[in-house]
């Protein structure tokens, strides 16, 4: 039989028949407080990362293929030949790719305007993110024909609070190419994502539009927007299929020189800013931990105060000194797990409630998002559960010597 583990759980945490001692207390709030910490700064990362990754996905794409000029008097446009679109089906890891186009314009009202670019409607990724984040009006419907949705366009709520539009508003649009010319386009809906640098250049329309103004062939474009299965593995991907193209080159499968960029690196600012958010978590963890450790500790020689009697009765009758140090390890193991349970209850019912109401804003200026984004990962916060349990544990060897040095025929002496 087990007794240490017998003992510690059949003994009061209490302090001589009262109730729980304040230093116990203070203990398990300690415990509580810096496990739920950790688990919010990690769900909060989390969401953070997953927000940010979205909005860069959102506007780049996972790949980007480009045409390079080789010679004089190439353009750098790009097609989905037969022969690029057999290769982009054989892969496993591609899941859409589109026909992309931009072309400079400028906006202008009878008081104002703004240069921007406009880009083309149709990638699935795109659309559906612009659709996430629209605040008033609609995408042009995909559904009816091409022809309906040509002249209308939504817009940025950063382009459309300059230039004092609405949904449903008309606007002159000059558009640069060799020549300027000039449509009257509708604004069917405003969208706003809080990413300022892609908000205040970015327009999006009809891909048969831009193509018309800008004297690019029906069956060409600027890019080719590529999805993958999986944004983990972007620049496994980007290589491999950079690897694809410049063999298929070299065999006369395609007669292009592409380059392939990746959303990495073309979100580089934002994801570096996301690295320094680890790095803040990295000691959010380690300083909660020693608090933890800290205030276990205490309450754990507390304890042994406490229990002097105790220790005296279990040594006299023949308890070695490494059973007395088990017997208080795990009594301070079962103060741990109890403020472990709390704060894990209590941050993941908070959690919850935020992810689903958004009770917490942020100012979308400085952060990009309008409220505190937070993301379950149930295996992260299990490791981390095991692992803070498993430093507490460590942690507790060394004070419960001091249990075990506690002599029979001194503790005897003291009265109930």
């Amino acid at each position: 039989m087990n007794y240490p583990l017998f003992l510690a759980r059949r003994l009061s945490l209490s302090s001589s028949g009262r109730k729980s001692a304040p230093a116990i207390k203070v203990a398990v709030t300690a415990v509580a407080l810096s496990i739920g910490v950790m688990i919010a700064a990690i769900a909060i990362v989390l969401g953070f990362k997953r927000e940010i990754r979205e909005k860069v996905v959102g506007f780049n794409s996972h790949l980007t293929i480009y045409a390079v000029p080789t010679q004089e008097g190439e353009d750098n446009l790009v097609s989905l030949t037969p022969s690029l679109t057999n290769l982009l089906d054989k892969q496993d890891y591609i899941t859409d790719y589109s026909l992309d186009a931009s072309i400079p314009a400028i906006l202008k009202t009878g008081k104002d305007f703004k240069g921007v670019y406009m880009r083309s409607l149709g990638s699935k990724g795109l659309d559906d993110f612009l659709a996430d984040n629209i605040e008033e009006g609609h995408l042009p419907d995909s559904s009816l024909p091409a022809d309906s949705t040509r002249l209308q366009i939504v817009i940025s709520r950063l382009a459309a609070r300059q230039l004092g539009l609405k949904a449903g508003d008309k606007i002159d649009t000059y558009f640069i190419s060799d020549d300027v010319r000039v449509r009257r386009l509708e604004v069917t809906g405003i969208f706003n994502s809080h990413f300022d640098s892609y908000d205040d250049i970015y327009i999006y329309g009809n891909l048969g539009l831009i193509q018309e103004l800008g004297g690019i062939d029906s069956k060409k474009g600027t890019t080719i927007s590529v999805t993958t299965d999986n944004f983990e593995t972007i620049e496994e991907n980007s290589v491999k299929l950079q690897n694809l193209l410049m063999q298929a080159l070299a065999d006369g499968t395609v007669y292009r020189y592409y380059r392939i960029d990746n959303a990495l690196s073309q979100g580089a600012g934002y994801f570096r800013w996301l690295s320094l958010l680890d790095t803040n978590v990295v000691v959010i963890l380690i300083l909660m931990t020693f608090v933890a450790c800290v205030t276990l500790i205490s309450g754990m020689l507390i304890i042994i105060l406490d229990k002097k009697r105790f220790i005296g009765l279990i040594r006299s009758l023949g308890a070695r000194r490494s059973k007395v140090r088990t017997v208080f390890v795990y009594m301070a193991i079962r103060i741990a797990l109890l403020g472990m349970i709390i704060g894990n209850g209590l941050m993941l019912g908070l959690l919850y409630c935020q992810d689903r109401w958004h009770l917490l804003p942020l100012d979308a200026d400085a952060y990009y998002i309008d409220f505190v984004p937070v993301e379950f990962n149930w295996t992260l916060f299990g490791i981390l559960n095991l692992a803070v349990l498993a430093i507490i544990y460590l942690a507790l060897i060394l004070p419960s010597w001091f249990a075990s040095g506690i002599s029979p025929a001194e503790t005897m002496r003291y009265e109930e």
